[in-house]
């Protein structure tokens, strides 16, 4: 087994905000490297609990090592965080006191080359967070149609260069199908020009982000996962959402913004006859960032951006 382990990414912040009270009931939907569960858990007595939600199941087995000494506080869930409130039922609650979202990819998930999430490492083209559901980066990149993929490339990686990658796409696996990781980086390089291929950034970047969210459905799932997770607290309680680029971060935003409105008559309206009442309250006008210190100790965390609301 590999070894499941990443830096937390804004601990503190994350900490502080959820109010975590030692008997109350708390979630981490994104279990992942259970670096933000320890800390969580480690905060609650043995009267509380902290429910813990994978779909990988490598971070479920690689948590019961990492989360040992705090045990006997932690459930861990095998499910889409985008079911949470099922996973709440299931577990016996009504209500959650707290829950967190960490919507990065979890440094084992990059940094093992098998898993296909890395265009710096040689592996079968897969990039599924459960390796248990059928469709797989393959599946994209060798049958999905030439516009399906420019689509994607721009909407989810906001690559300026989709329609010269997806043409290339199209001519490579008209000759046979690409197989690997490092074919498709091959082929991402040969569509850009040359201007490009100089940039900080490395040329694949966007378009193994934008396939990675197709594969996982991820925008999908976070836009549902919102609005469950906002209906599961109870009063009081906090949902803080950690994203790590601007498409996930609007999503988020917009999500807290809605739940956040309460009239929406016309404002010629003498009176309300709409009835709506803000569900939370917005903490976080503007999103809390990393700071320097962080920043220096885990490169990984310069796009991070977390919000949070709290339950009325």
């Amino acid at each position: 087994m590999n070894e499941f382990f990443h830096i937390s990414i804004l601990l503190e912040p994350c900490l502080d905000v959820l109010n975590i009270r030692p008997d109350g009931v708390y979630i981490d939907a994104t279990l992942g490297g259970a670096g933000h569960s320890y800390h969580i858990a480690s905060r609650l007595s043995d009267a509380g609990t902290l429910l813990c939600i994978d779909r990988d199941d490598e971070a479920l087995q690689n948590a019961e090592t990492r989360l040992a000494p705090v045990r006997q506080r932690v459930r861990l869930c095998k499910s889409d965080f985008r079911k949470l409130d099922e996973v709440l039922a299931r577990e016996g609650f009504d209500k959650a006191d707290g829950i967190l979202f960490d919507l990065g990819v979890s440094s084992p998930q990059l940094d093992h080359g098998e898993r296909g999430f890395s265009y710096m490492q040689d592996a079968p083209l897969d990039m599924r967070m459960d390796r248990q559901q059928a469709l797989t980066a393959y599946d994209v990149v060798n049958t999905w149609s030439r516009e399906d993929i420019r689509r994607i490339l721009f909407e989810y990686g906001e690559e300026r260069y989709a329609p010269l990658i997806a043409a290339a796409i199209e001519r490579r696996r008209a000759e046979k199908p690409i197989e690997t990781t490092l074919e498709l980086v091959d082929i991402i390089k040969s569509a850009m020009p040359a201007k490009a291929k100089r940039e900080k950034q490395h040329p694949a970047k966007r378009s193994f982000q934008a396939i990675r969210i197709a594969v996982n459905d991820e925008l999908g799932a976070v836009a549902e996962a919102m609005d469950k997770a906002i209906d599961v607290l109870a009063p009081g309680g906090r949902l803080a959402v950690i994203t790590f680029h601007s498409l996930e971060d609007r999503i988020v935003k917009t999500a807290f913004q809605k739940a956040a409105q309460g009239c929406i008559c016309p404002k010629d309206f003498p009176v309300c006859v709409c009835g709506r009442k803000p569900r939370v309250k917005i903490i976080t006008r503007k999103p809390i960032v990393p700071d320097s210190g962080e920043l220096a100790e885990n490169a990984r965390a310069r796009s991070a951006k977390l919000r949070v609301c709290e339950k009325i």
